[in-house]
């Protein structure tokens, strides 16, 4: 006795459309719009004057438009280690941890220092340096077990991001609590040796964001034109292959781990010497996680990358702007991103892929 049923079939396109890689992007960023409009409208608000506050006005008030910068900056920087993981197949959930690991123990460096007025050259250097090595090592625990053991690294670097978010918790609410903060969980403000200088005098855009676009170039001429770029894509598209060819994916996984963790933890140090210029309870809005968003929709290449984290950083300075003028939900910007990074994949698989009805026996 058999019966049948049809169901849902993904068949791989043999020859993807150039022009549809190159605009699934803004077909997904398009698709979010229309559920963002839809979201807002059964919150009884207009979603036109919604996209006014969130993407018009921003883009032209100067002050908004330095902020969009500063605030693309972790974005980016964070998302080019983990399009280099992402390449490779190698899935680095825990982006958030390693940045707030490297804000804390770059930080520490300004908390322990503080007050220091002689040879104070070497602080900020070696902030960023710590920082960098923190948020390295941090990302190389699901590394080392994902090689030796087989454990999942999706779940172990998520869970870690609790650990350290935690950890700065603790120091700043214990042994880091500035004595002179009226009882309020911070550590003291960091000295001027300790915080990156702004690009030009009085401005708002900090040395920081100079290092993202630096980065931006140097992983762009990495991935393209280097030994090791070409190991990792190979891994990505055809790991037998990339074994025949001599890479050996155990020591692949720990350096693409490593950098992801480096440059997450190097912007986290550029967060809070830049930025926040203390420790506090939360030194993130979230950038960790956001970033996969940027890393996808930027198409996983560097360019890509900066443009989409200025978008994402859009969406922040946006959401500030409509929780003040129009008493919307700043929760309202995070349901929208994870909108966009739905519609991202989804356009992404489909672009690859095509739906098909297939007959299923039993």
């Amino acid at each position: 006795m058999s019966a049948s049923s049809w169901r849902l079939k993904l068949v791989a396109r043999a020859n993807p459309s150039r022009a549809l890689v190159l605009l699934a992007p803004v077909l997904a960023v398009a698709l979010a719009l229309v559920f963002g409009a839809l979201m807002i409208l059964a919150l009884g608000k207009s979603p036109v004057e919604a996209f006014n506050v969130y993407f018009a006005q921003p883009l032209a008030d100067p002050f908004s438009l330095a902020e969009i910068v500063v605030k693309a900056s972790p974005l980016v920087m964070i998302a080019l280690g983990l399009a280099f993981c992402y390449r490779a197949n190698l899935w680095n959930i825990g982006a958030e941890g390693q940045f707030v690991i490297g804000g804390t123990l770059g930080g520490g460096i300004a908390v322990a220092t503080h007050g220091m007025t002689h040879a104070t050259f070497w602080i900020l250097p070696a902030m960023l340096v710590i920082g960098a090595l923190g948020g390295a090592l941090y990302a190389l625990i699901p590394a080392v077990l994902k090689v030796t053991l087989g454990v999942s690294e999706i779940l172990v670097s998520l869970m870690l991001v609790y650990v350290a978010q935690l950890n700065l918790d603790y120091l700043v609410r214990g042994p880091w609590r500035d004595p002179k903060g009226f009882n309020f969980p911070v550590t003291a403000g960091f000295d001027p040796s300790a915080t990156l200088p702004p690009l030009w005098p009085g401005g708002a855009v900090h040395s920081g964001v100079a290092i993202t676009v630096l980065l931006v170039i140097i992983m762009a001429v990495v991935l393209a034109r280097t030994r090791f770029g070409f190991a990792v894509r190979t891994a990505g598209m055809a790991p037998r292959a990339a074994g025949f060819a001599g890479f050996d994916h155990r020591r692949l996984t720990l350096a693409l781990f490593a950098l992801s963790g480096g440059l997450a933890g190097l912007a986290g140090v550029v967060e809070v010497s830049g930025v926040i210029n203390q420790l506090q309870p939360s030194i993130s809005p979230g950038y960790g996680f956001a970033a996969i968003i940027v890393a996808f929709l930027g198409r996983l290449s560097p360019v890509g990358i900066l443009v989409a984290g200025l978008v994402l950083a859009l969406t922040y300075i946006g959401g500030e702007a409509a929780q003040i003028a129009m008493k919307l939900p700043l929760d309202l910007t995070t349901a929208f991103q994870g909108v966009v990074l739905m519609c991202v994949l989804a356009a992404d698989v489909l672009t690859h892929y095509r739906l098909t009805l297939a007959r299923r026996a039993s």
